[in-house]
């Protein structure tokens, strides 16, 4: 199996480079359906595993944002990737963010934000929607000692439950939570609180490369207006897709359309 500095990776294809980032608590094989068709059509397909998640390393640090960029920096340096389209989803979309401000542009071509957390999700005075921090203490704290339980419950909104065209089977729903409950408990927290504590909207402003923002009108986990509408405001030319009665699992719900958006603008 491909390692590289502790991280597992999937390289699938040839061709000009796609690098996958995860959302919170997910594995690579989260994206195999993106991954299978930008593989299909031409183009080399990698994911990773971040550090603590699926088959990667456990190192038990290093799950702030510098670091974590530094994690993908490893990664584009050991394959001596250039001309790279990097997509992200959800708590992924601050890594990218982070990798370009803090190692620059030369390896990458264009970016993808799938669900995006960024750019800011705590409440501050000039964030008046974002999450109190009375909100972010209860959820560290309920996931400190139920992680399971809170996974369990917010199954239904991640999935889209009862939005039109979110249908799942209910074996795909099982997987992905097995997958999620996979995560350490410790690169949990850890993510939670980076993600929770990051204000990416000064660094947004600094990203030239081509971007294309994709969010879904009912996400719970990163409301629209919150991050998505925002961060393709932020972001010089970036072009935002909404996708109508869709939530936050769009690499699942609306596999057809994203994997369709998602070759189109990495041909660009």
């Amino acid at each position: 199996m491909p390692y590289v500095n502790g991280l597992f990776y999937r390289d699938w294809g040839t061709g000009r480079p796609v690098v996958f980032v995860t959302s919170w608590a997910l594995s690579s094989i989260m994206w195999q359906y993106q991954m299978q068709h930008l593989a299909d059509n031409g183009f080399r397909a990698i994911g990773y595993d971040r550090r603590g998640h699926g088959r990667s390393d456990d190192p038990g640090t290093g799950y702030d944002f510098d670091t974590l960029a530094d994690d993908l920096a490893g990664l584009l340096e050991h394959l001596d990737l250039t001309d790279v389209t990097l997509v992200a989803h959800s708590m992924g979309g601050g890594e990218v963010v982070r990798y370009l401000t803090r190692h620059g542009e030369d390896r990458v071509a264009k970016i993808v934000l799938v669900g995006s957390t960024v750019p800011c999700l705590r409440q501050l005075p000039d964030n008046p929607n974002g999450v109190p921090i009375e909100a972010s203490d209860q959820l560290l704290a309920r996931l400190r000692t139920d992680f399971g339980g809170w996974i369990d419950e917010n199954a239904a909104p991640f999935f889209g439950d009862g939005l039109p065209g979110c249908e799942l089977p209910q074996a795909t729903k099982d997987w992905t939570v097995r997958d999620c409950m996979s995560v350490t408990l410790n690169a949990a927290l850890a993510c939670t609180a980076a993600n929770v504590a990051a204000d990416f909207r000064p660094e947004l402003a600094k990203i030239t490369v081509p971007a294309l923002v994709v969010h879904g009108d009912h996400d719970a986990s990163a409301p629209l207006d919150l991050c998505g509408r925002v961060t393709a405001e932020l972001i010089a030319g970036a072009e935002l897709k909404v996708y109508t009665d869709a939530a936050h699992a769009l690499y699942l719900t609306h596999v057809e359309r994203l994997n369709a958006d998602l070759l189109e603008f990495a041909q660009k």
